[in-house]
């Protein structure tokens, strides 16, 4: 395979994304992705963000919309290096130099290139600042070796057949995800839990009484307690040390980011003097400083056994997370969606507080608030049900993992010309008989 040597200003334009001013609400809540590394780059292809701009955030920074099937990279801070293609037209934040590249560069292929390179990103940023950065000028000027475009595209297409079994495996997960939070608005939010017949609680005529702390119409012999009753202790994070040693364990650190994947979380190395820290099966992870003027804090992560599992065995949350430990496990999964729908619904942006320009959730403050709690059974069999979904995502992303790995492996396979490319004749699609 014949390569020849580019710059990556010389393979497209470059264009280094822009945030717009966070203080016109109306800037947001619109139709076009805002791509910050907060959300999820463990794909190919952006599938959402946390935030999207309207049309007229998207006229204040019009210079940096990107038309779909750009390379973007991150070149700030941890997630240095990681790179993803936009699906739509979409726009990111500061923190990503993106690629829109010429026509005689396929996008994919420059993908998967890059996606190899993340470890010599991360070398290359080292000696720049405290802070890990790649500059637009430095990032134009890095060299690459690239095969012809037919090259190019029946390597990517290979990779591809591996990349559409990992996507097919996301979107069953998410709807598991779907599948979850849809039994838990039957039975919580609707009232129709399976009663003592097996049929629908409310539908079928269960009775309802007015509770007057709340409200709201409840279940009879439903609990109408505080949130912290549930709550065994509530743990302050530890973001650990770069490096090991003699008095330091590995482990898996849970940030902010990381709590929409719960995956590839970054390692780091707490005191074993700390260890107490350290996340158990079925605790809730709350993000509790961050957010920004459209994302509240409060963002939570429900800590499975799988989860666990793929990120070192051992997993902590970082300074700015909380971890909460339930009395009984089996009341976790009420909890950990009852959180979840308060936060989609808006309600946690009523609980913040700001010191030194950033944003703090007021935990105490909202876990004094009462709520309704269904009695132990009902809370247990929707544990049980649960349990089993994200023990299948779980299982799931496991197979993801190692689908990566090997595409990753095969990757470097066809980049140093072990593996010859197969000719453009030769159907390499899998998915056909």
């Amino acid at each position: 395979m014949d390569l020849k040597k580019y710059k990556l200003g010389d393979v497209g334009k470059i264009i280094t994304g822009k945030t717009p001013p966070t203080n016109n609400s109306n800037n947001y809540g619109g139709e076009i992705p805002f791509l910050t590394p907060s959300d999820d780059l463990s794909t190919v292809y952006v599938e959402s963000t946390a935030k999207m701009l309207s049309n007229l955030g998207v006229r204040s920074v019009k210079k940096c919309l990107l038309p779909p099937r750009s390379v973007c990279v991150s070149c700030i801070g941890s997630d240095l290096g990681r790179v993803i293609l936009t699906k739509v037209e979409t726009v990111t934040n500061q923190q990503f130099n993106a690629i829109i590249p010429h026509s005689e560069f396929n996008s994919e292929y420059l993908y998967y290139y890059l996606t190899s390179l993340e470890k010599y990103f991360k070398e290359l940023s080292a000696s720049s600042t405290s802070v890990p950065i790649i500059n637009k000028s430095q990032f134009s000027q890095i060299e690459i070796s690239l095969p012809k475009l037919s090259e190019q595209e029946v390597i990517a297409q290979c990779l591809s057949v591996i990349d559409r079994k990992i996507a097919l495996n996301r979107e069953i997960n998410r709807n598991l995800e779907a599948m979850a939070r849809q039994l838990y608005d039957y039975w919580f939010v609707q009232f129709d839990f399976p009663d003592e017949n097996g049929r629908p609680y409310k539908a079928s005529g269960g009775r309802m009484v007015f509770n007057e702390s709340l409200g709201i119409n409840i279940p009879l012999d439903w609990d109408v307690k505080r949130l912290d009753y549930y709550i065994e202790s509530n743990n302050t994070g530890d973001w650990g040390y770069d490096e090991p040693s003699e008095n330091r364990v590995p482990v898996g650190c849970v940030r902010g980011a990381d709590i929409v994947k719960l995956n590839d979380v970054p390692l780091r190395y707490v005191k074993k003097s700390n260890t107490h820290k350290l996340l158990t099966p079925y605790d809730i992870v709350i993000e509790v400083s961050g957010g920004s003027p459209v994302q509240a804090t409060g963002r939570c992560a429900y800590i499975t056994p799988g989860v666990i599992e793929r990120n070192y065995g051992r997993m902590t949350c970082s300074n700015f997370c909380h971890a909460f430990r339930l009395k009984n496990i089996e009341d976790s999964a009420y909890f950990y969606f009852l959180w979840k729908t308060l936060y989609d619904n808006n309600i946690m942006f009523n609980f913040e507080g700001k010191t030194s320009g950033i944003k703090n959730f007021m935990t105490e403050t909202f876990l004094a608030n009462k709520w309704y709690f269904a009695p132990k059974d009902i809370q247990k069999l929707f544990f049980d049900r649960v349990s089993n979904i994200y023990s299948i995502i779980d299982s799931n992303v496991s197979e993801i993992n190692l689908l990566v790995k090997q595409r990753d492996e095969l990757l470097l396979l066809l980049m140093n010309g072990q593996v010859s490319v197969m000719p453009t004749a030769v159907n390499c699609d899998l998915s056909h008989d």
